[in-house]
């Protein structure tokens, strides 16, 4: 299966004790409901003021990557001050996110996926909700040296080389497609700093697991041949780009919580529509930034083309882009325990740490986001 090209391991972390703010703006259905091209309540405006400043973490950097660019294109595009939302948006990483919104320190953050939600939150009794779930299959892909396997059995024996830990759906795949599992019919090597390029020079590994946004394209851009194997394509469950926040923030500031997840999708749609515009966002505040992590323009517009047409294309069709999906979220977390990803600890609980509804609830019947005026 030769294919030319078309990060975020999880750490134990310990819970930081903070409170963001005691005024509660409610229940939800205290406070007048949006109305599409109606003038936005002023007792939804108070409210959502109510909440104070609501922080937002991302979880790489500013990149162009799903639950990052939706929340910079609304911040862009004021989206947020139109809902009366004083938001900050601070680059970070994934896998330091969830302590912080755990504690209520941060309000929402961006999330590999739904694994990485349910595992720090068993593991610390944090109360996590993911609300957004934009990829509705894993991001991971693995590309291997032809030159050295032409297919996944051919690992046997082999090295692969890691960012912190091989992806679950990798695990996933390399055991059901090959029947291979890790440490016994092939090793795994952690590998330093984020260059695929310098990583594939390595002599000793076979191949190296990535997203399917960022190393392919970085490989192809070098102009290196590879094999890919995509676990969605063997029908592996996954996900990626979630937004999610904790349960007090949620039941404290619901109307708030609702019109930040409002803005987000409409820069999404926003995003999905026009691709090269949301990616110059988000170089711009990489830039802006000093580009830490030496991010490029092509290499973004890259992500978010492959992110855009990922999110577009398995979007159910009876469903809206960002709705979790009950039966996808379990299916992802019962294939990741058959490879013993949650150890001793056992698999997550689903229920709880997902709303199916708040999003679903954001839209009009034509599929577009309800947005006063």
């Amino acid at each position: 299966m030769r294919q030319r090209a078309l990060i975020v391991p999880l750490l134990p972390l310990v819970l930081i004790a903070a409170a963001c703010g005691d005024d509660s703006d409610g229940g939800a259905s205290d406070v007048p409901a949006v109305e599409a091209g109606e003038a936005f309540p002023e007792e939804r405006c108070e409210a959502n003021r109510a909440a104070g400043t609501i922080k937002y973490n991302t979880g790489f950097d500013f990149a162009a990557a799903a639950s990052i660019l939706e929340v910079i294109v609304a911040d862009e595009r004021g989206y947020f001050d139109e809902l009366c939302l004083d938001v900050e948006i601070t680059p970070s990483f994934s896998t330091a996110n969830y302590p912080l919104v755990a504690s209520n320190q941060v309000q929402f953050a961006s999330a590999g996926n739904f694994s990485e939600v349910a595992t720090f939150a068993q593991a610390n009794e944090a109360d996590l909700v993911a609300l957004s779930v934009d990829g509705h299959a894993a991001i991971d892909v693995l590309m291997v040296k032809p030159d050295q396997a032409a297919s996944l059995a051919d690992l046997a024996g082999a090295t692969i080389g890691v960012k912190g830990a091989l992806p679950p759906a990798i695990a996933v795949m390399l055991q059901q497609e090959a029947g291979l599992v890790e440490g016994e019919d092939y090793q795994t090597v952690l590998l330093e700093g984020f260059d695929p390029t310098a990583h594939w020079a390595l002599p000793d590994v076979v191949a190296i697991p990535g997203w399917r946004s960022n190393e392919p394209g970085g490989l192809d851009r070098a102009g290196i041949e590879f094999d890919l194997y995509d676990p969605a394509s063997f029908g592996i469950p996954g996900s990626f780009g979630l937004i999610y926040t904790n349960r007090t923030f949620l039941d404290t500031h619901p109307t708030a919580a609702e019109d930040f997840m409002r803005a987000a999708m409409r820069g999404l749609a926003d995003a999905i529509s026009d691709p090269d515009a949301a990616a110059a966002i988000a170089v711009e505040r990489i830039n802006g930034n000093g580009n830490p992590s030496f991010l490029s323009p092509e290499g973004e517009l890259f992500r978010w083309s492959t992110d855009a047409e990922a999110i577009a294309t398995l979007t159910p069709a009876d469903s809206e882009v960002g709705v979790p999906i009950a039966e996808e979220l379990e299916a992802q977390i019962a294939a990741y325990d058959e490879v013993g990803v949650y150890g001793d600890a056992g698999a997550p609980p689903v229920e709880g740490r997902f709303d199916p509804d708040l999003v679903a609830g954001l839209y009009a019947d034509d599929g577009s986001v309800i947005w006063p005026g």
